[in-house]
Formats: C-alpha cells, sequence, structure tokens
C-alpha cells in the first residue's frame, strides 16, 4: 500500500514541479527553474519519509571540498538523485537523452545545466555532447554528479566503472568525490518503493585529479563499492558482501543478474556446477 500511495504521489509532485517550471523556461537565467527543482527533489524527500517510510541520512558533509567537483555516485535506484540533489549546492548532472522524450523536460534540462549526452549518435556523438556539456560545467564552475557505471545496478552487484567521470575530472581539473548508498535495499532500481527504513548516502574522500586512468577508476570502485557493501550490510542485518561485477545489460533493458551471477553471489558450490 505505500508503495503504490507513493508512486501517485511520485508523479502528482513531478507533473506539479514541471507545471510550475513552465513560465520560467523563457524567464532569462536559471534561477527560478533551479530553485524549482531543487525545492521538488526536497518534496519528493519527504514524500519517501512520510508515505514510503523511507527516512534519510547523509553522511561525510564534511568531505564535500569548496568550488567544483565532480560526484562519482553508486544508482542502485531512481531514488538516490533525489536523496543527492538536494544535498549539494548548484548541483549539474549528466543523463541520457531519454529524458528528452518526456514532454516539456528538455527545457528544464537546458535550465539546469544537465550534461545530456548523445546515446543514439555512436561514439563520436557521445563524446562531443559529454565534451559541451563539460566545458560549460567547468566555465561557471559547477558541481557535476555522473554515475560511472551507467546503469542502475541491482543491490549486490555492480557494473564496470566507465572512464567517462575522469576523462571530466581530468578536463575539468577538480576532484572526485565517490558517493555510496544503500537506497536500493528500499527501493530497487526502478520498481516502487516496497521496504521502509533509513537510506543513506555516504560522501567520502575526494579523489584528486591528476591521477593516471586505470589507478583513478580502481579506486573510484573500490571506494564506492567497498562502502556500499557495508551500508547495505547495515540496512539488512546481513554480513558484508561485496558486490558481483556482471556485465553491462544492452541498451534500454534494466539490468538484472543471470541465474549463474545469482548463484555464484549467493551459493559458491552451486556457481561452481552450474561452470562444470
Amino acid at each position: 500500500m505505500r508503495g503504490a500511495l507513493f508512486q501517485t504521489a511520485y508523479w502528482v509532485l513531478s507533473v506539479f514541479y514541471i507545471l510550475v517550471s513552465l513560465p520560467f523556461l523563457a524567464w532569462p537565467g536559471h534561477g527560478p527553474v533551479r530553485a524549482i527543482i531543487r525545492s521538488y527533489t526536497r518534496a519528493m524527500n519527504l514524500a519517501l519519509r512520510y508515505i514510503a517510510g523511507i527516512a534519510k541520512e547523509v553522511r561525510g558533509r564534511e568531505r564535500l571540498p569548496q568550488g567544483a567537483f565532480v560526484i562519482g555516485a553508486k544508482h542502485q535506484s531512481w531514488g538516490d538523485g533525489f536523496l543527492i540533489y538536494p544535498e549539494v549546492p548548484d548541483l549539474a548532472f549528466v543523463t541520457g537523452d531519454h529524458l528528452e522524450r518526456f514532454p516539456l523536460v528538455s527545457g528544464i534540462l537546458k535550465k539546469l545545466g544537465a550534461i545530456v549526452i548523445d546515446t543514439c549518435g555512436g561514439g563520436e556523438k557521445k563524446a562531443s555532447s559529454l565534451a559541451n556539456g563539460m566545458n560549460k560545467a567547468k566555465a561557471d564552475g559547477r558541481r557535476v554528479l555522473i554515475y560511472p557505471e551507467g546503469h542502475l545496478a541491482p543491490v549486490g552487484y555492480h557494473f564496470r566503472y566507465k572512464a567517462g567521470v575522469w576523462h571530466m575530472a581530468e578536463a575539468m581539473g577538480v576532484p572526485v568525490v565517490p558517493v555510496a548508498t544503500n537506497i536500493g535495499v528500499f527501493w530497487q532500481q526502478q520498481e516502487t518503493p516496497r521496504r521502509a527504513g533509513t537510506a543513506i548516502i555516504e560522501f567520502l574522500e575526494p579523489i584528486p585529479p591528476g591521477l593516471p586512468k586505470a589507478e583513478f577508476i580502481a579506486r573510484l570502485t573500490e571506494a564506492v563499492e567497498a562502502r556500499t557493501a557495508d551500508l547495505v550490510a547495515e540496512a539488512t542485518g546481513e554480513p558484508v558482501r561485496r558486490a558481483e561485477l556482471i556485465p553491462d545489460p544492452p541498451n534500454g533493458r534494466e539490468a538484472a543478474p543471470t541465474t549463474r551471477d545469482l548463484a555464484a553471489h549467493k551459493k559458491p558450490e552451486l556457481a561452481t556446477l552450474i561452470l562444470l
């Protein structure tokens, strides 16, 4: 029942705030739309707390640097963006162009300074759209949220961390703040929230610019996945279990572990039999 009520609130709030934003799309500057969307994310946090029963706890605010930086976050749920956005002033974010399919959203994304990646035009167009958005964020001195795995990851699994976050941080000359979370225990991927509890987001120690790409990716992956495993164990009461690496899903598909992945994660002895 909580999940169904929250889903209703989700769409009501989304439509309401889109409509409120409309008169300001033609307004000079971006301040009004950014204030409205920040209010929207705060309203979603309240809906999570009082309708879905999912409280929010933020750790590590003191680790956030001054000035511009990149946030490299774990992406378990549609909900983690709502948790992060109101905590970081002047935050831009990287998103695929699929959001532009929704009516009126394209104009809002432009006002927000979102970095919209061309996901259908091939590697060259994707790189070009990332570079253009990155240069704008650098010029504006903004913070940027990116999900290095590129997909919503099921709890207990992770994808290969992509190099886009490294290219962005190097081009901007700013640190990357890893973010761990356990929101997926309560709100998994695109599903309706199904479990009450306390969802945690934790800002971890920033990774300075200037590291070789391979070293940076290894360090980011370790920081996010190790701490996420701790937070998931804290939420479930189960022993800490490191996430398993699984292949990226086909474009447009939600990630789901295969039978072999599930066996390897839950029953190592059964996995050995399957592999044989």
